[in-house]
């Protein structure tokens, strides 16, 4: 149960997905393409509890306990379960009504190779990732095999997943700070531009010195990027840490792009939301947010400082048996775990959170009237929040700001300007299509209409 205030502009989901907590005969996993959290009990012997964002995605069953459960996911659609048991191979159960309820492994290829994770990219695609390469697989139901598909070598230290991409990031060399992405789709694997993050401090002699838990990739107004937490050494002039993006298209090379000044030191863990970066402070339980596309007048280009002063989340209130209701927030506990875009995982609670941010408190604690509608007008919901800014603008008696009130009309009317030329170009082209259908009707009466190929691609006007 959520209490309101206008102070904190972050909050946690009112219904969150409950699950079995972790406990000495109960392991939980999180898969974050289908958003579903795993319960394996005593290796699945005794149950596998499915708990995913809609009933749609739960499921329950029971499954051989053939040794420790390293990582367990379902392929999109509920149709193949894998298990990863050995660093070697992955198991494999079909779960379509057709096929036979039994299982079917697959080592990897790469010999002396260890598996260190896997990825589903389609309901019968699948991706091995190993200490010295990567292996894309064609899952066979039927035939319970798999058919390899494509395979590359390379030194790999970690690795990250973004299913909204169905990009894979790897981290090569002896200070892993050289990522390899791989694109997929639709059973073909492409080889993107490597890039480096640029290390604070170059270690002598080399070591790994780039964690998977200082890089998170996530998708930001539409652009996929590759944000990486810089910690300074304390000797440097600028000791406090920042946030740098690094922009990775489909075609061409990455490039650092953004840089959020932190302005603190400490152990931080990230979040996107409504295209906002949210960076979480442990040590204070604070947290504060970043908008790539609000300009900073005294930084330099793409340099930002955060959007409104730093705050805790929403306190959540969760049941305890037996006791009164206890309070908590996502920074108190070291058993949280933060996953892309928007989840905040308590496996020892048992509770699974969307984090959201709440507009009405920007209003009062972002007072450059001019910025605040730049950045309500990027978020979703922000009609209502508009309007209580412009009235509280205008019933201001005779301490209006005329030249405030300017600023923030001209803001509205460029918005609702370009709303209305994506509108009238739709209209366009939509009557340039209904004409040349009709023509094309009457020519020839009783041939198709449009072929697939000649289908054309309509601009669609936001509201």
């Amino acid at each position: 149960m959520l209490i309101m205030s206008e102070e904190h502009y972050l909050e946690l989901c009112e219904n969150p997905v409950q699950f079995e907590n972790a406990s000495s005969v109960n392991n939980v996993f999180f898969d974050e393409a289908n958003k579903q959290v795993f319960a394996v009990r005593s290796g699945g012997a005794t149950g596998v509890v499915v708990k995913g964002p809609d009933d749609k995605s739960s499921v329950a069953f029971r499954m051989d306990d053939k040794g420790e459960v390293k990582c367990i996911k379902f392929s999109i659609g509920n149709k193949i379960l894998a298990v990863q048991r050995t660093p070697k191979s992955v198991d494999f159960i079909n779960f379509m009504p057709d096929f036979p309820h039994l299982e079917f492994s697959q080592e990897c290829k790469t010999k002396n190779a260890s598996v260190l994770g896997f990825c589903w990219t389609n309901w019968n695609e699948i991706v091995f990732i190993t200490d010295q390469g990567i292996e894309f697989y064609q899952v066979l139901p039927d035939k319970r095999s798999l058919k390899l598909l494509k395979s590359q070598s390379i030194n790999v230290n970690w690795y990250m997943y973004c299913p909204e991409t169905a990009v894979i990031l790897l981290s090569t060399t002896v200070q892993g700070n050289v990522l390899q992405p791989f694109a997929f789709k639709s059973g073909t694997m492409s080889k993107m531009s490597k890039f480096e993050i640029e290390l604070p401090v170059v270690p002598k002699p080399a070591k790994l010195s780039l964690s998977e838990r200082d890089i998170a990739v996530a998708t930001i107004y539409g652009q996929l990027y590759v944000m990486y937490l810089k910690h300074h050494s304390r000797t440097t002039n600028s000791p406090c840490a920042e946030v740098v993006l690094y922009h990775l298209p489909r075609e061409g090379s990455c490039k650092k792009t953004n840089v959020l000044k932190l302005n603190t030191t400490g152990k931080f863990a990230l979040n996107v939301v409504d295209n906002l970066v949210v960076v979480h402070h442990q040590s204070s339980q604070t947290s504060i947010i970043f908008d790539i596309k609000l300009r900073e007048p005294d930084c330099a280009l793409n340099v930002h400082q955060p959007v409104l002063p730093a705050r805790s989340i929403h306190p959540y209130r969760i049941p305890l048996t037996g006791t009164m209701p206890a309070l908590t927030t996502c920074l108190d506990s070291s058993s949280w775990s933060v996953f892309q875009p928007d989840i905040i995982i308590s496996a020892s609670e048992g509770y699974l959170w969307y984090l959201q941010v709440r507009l009405p408190p920007a209003v009062n604690l972002l007072p450059d009237k001019g910025k605040l509608m730049d950045f309500l007008l990027r978020r979703r919901d922000c009609k209502m929040v508009i309007l209580s800014v412009c009235s509280q603008m205008l019933n201001g008696g005779g301490k209006v700001n005329l030249p405030v009130v300017a600023t923030v009309f001209d803001k509205l009317n460029q918005v609702y300007k370009e709303y209305l030329e994506a509108e009238q170009t739709y209209t366009l082209v939509s009557t340039v299509y209904r004409d040349t259908a009709m023509a094309k009707l009457h020519a020839a009466p009783d041939s198709t209409v449009w072929t697939l190929t000649e289908m054309p691609h309509f601009p669609v006007a936001s509201s």
